[in-house]
């Protein structure tokens, strides 16, 4: 049997009848290195992966979206370097299933010197107990750990594992690689399909709604195929994918990469004041299955840090949509919630209540326990004090220039206003009370 063929990698994977079965992103699995689409970084003349093979296998975290490759070029990797195959998910196993994995390799290679690929699926999904338990059999070279995540290794990993592995970032596909890998797939459709026809934007806009994911844009072909058979039509149109997209369209791992990347694009959004992108957003997290209340907190969070007191009607606003929401629910707080996100975006911005915290801090790291002024301080029970605290409601204009801060702190500047909205008269006005005539 040929090293690297499709029938040795479903043998690796101890499942020979798999193939007949299977969904269509694994019939279709690249088998060389060559084949692996949209990663020309890391097969091409100096990519990792190439180095990889052209050299000596070692471990290695594969982390980037989904649907990008990762488990494939695992399984390319081991079917090259004529080394066994074993798959675990970290969802569904342990340190004992780990153990047994490492024992039954190192069994294997005293046999017959043969070695092992070790590879498990969202390796960030083990506990920091079940991370250890690989770290001694990936220092001895009992296991070739290539573990994969969709996150970042260096947060959802531990230090010790990491410093152990190579690391090798998988990008999102360009819609040009999925258009080469759905083309690749039609000219095998024989494979899967009947003879029949395909409009020819159909994998265009396959490709344009698959986010990057070749996986889900092979399933969406497939299915879209199977639409076709039950119409009984001959050539698979947009409308067939239409049909198909509304189950599929805008799923993302709510705790993953992915779901932090459409929240920060939302929060810059509304910072940079485009409406528009921000309501896609917020649309894209509803849509994807974000719970609702994460959302309108962070609209709460960037009312008052993006636009401040500069129009404070924003924070009474995105409040107002997390008492809609919760009064009641979904889909009808969808409209609430768009409107704080649109308002939020809309209206002008300050940060000056953050840059003023920020030099708060610095202050109390500085002065962390200065006494207050006499005339300030509480007066029940205390007959000592006689300084005299005067009442700013007992004159014209309910403001008088007294102190009310240490001597130390007589030069203290922690808010300074901004011009924008509002918050120019907050400063205008401050700027009267406490410099009149200073312009």
């Amino acid at each position: 049997m040929p090293k690297g063929s499709r029938e040795d990698l479903f043998s690796q994977a101890g499942d020979r009848d798999r193939e007949q079965s299977a969904p269509l992103p694994w019939r279709l699995r690249p088998l060389r290195i060559e084949e692996l689409a949209g990663q020309e970084h890391l097969t091409g003349p100096k990519g990792v992966l190439r180095n990889l093979l052209e050299h000596r296998l070692r471990s290695a975290i594969f982390y980037g979206p989904a649907g990008t490759g990762k488990t494939t070029g695992a399984r390319i990797l081991a079917g090259a370097s004529g080394m066994r195959f074993v798959s675990l998910s970290a969802i569904d196993s342990g340190a004992a299933d780990i153990r047994k994995a490492a024992e039954e390799s190192r069994q294997l290679w005293n046999a017959d010197g043969r070695g092992t690929v070790l590879f498990v699926d969202e390796i960030h999904r083990f506990n920091k107990g079940q991370q250890d338990v690989l770290l001694p059999y990936v220092e001895d070279g009992t296991v070739i750990l290539v573990g994969a995540t969709t996150e970042n290794p260096w947060a959802a990993l531990n230090s010790a594992l990491v410093s152990r592995c190579l690391l090798v970032q998988f990008k999102a596909l360009s819609e040009e690689s999925i258009v080469a890998i759905l083309d690749r797939a039609w000219q095998r459709r024989h494979e899967w399909w009947h003879q029949g026809s395909l409009a020819p934007e159909v994998l265009e806009q396959i490709a344009a709604r698959a986010g990057g994911d070749g996986r889900l844009a092979l399933t969406l072909l497939e299915r879209v195929a199977w639409v076709a058979d039950a119409d009984g039509a001959n050539e698979i149109e947009v409308a067939h994918l239409d049909r198909v997209w509304q189950d599929s369209a805008h799923y993302h791992d709510t705790t993953g990469d992915r779901h932090y990347d459409i929240v920060s694009a939302m929060i810059k959004s509304i910072r940079g004041s485009d409406p528009d992108a921000a309501l896609y957003w917020m649309g894209r997290l509803l849509a994807g299955g974000d719970d609702p209340r994460y959302i309108v907190r962070r609209v709460l969070v960037h009312a008052a840090e993006d636009i401040g007191l500069a129009d404070p009607q924003a924070l009474v606003v995105a409040a107002a949509a997390w008492t809609a929401l919760n009064a009641v629910g979904l889909p009808e707080a969808r409209i609430p919630i768009a409107e704080a996100v649109i308002y939020l975006a809309a209206a002008p911005k300050s940060n000056a209540v953050v840059a003023a915290l920020g030099r708060l801090d610095a202050i109390l790291k500085r002065w962390p326990t200065l006494e207050v002024p006499d005339h300030l301080r509480d007066r029940h029970f205390r007959p000592d004090i006689t300084d005299p605290y005067r009442y700013p409601h007992d004159v014209p204009g309910h403001f008088l220039a007294q102190r009310y801060r240490p001597p130390e702190l007589d030069a203290m500047v922690l808010y300074e206003p901004s011009d924008q909205g509002i918050e120019k008269q907050v400063k205008d006005r401050l700027r009267q009370w406490w410099h009149p005539g200073k312009s």
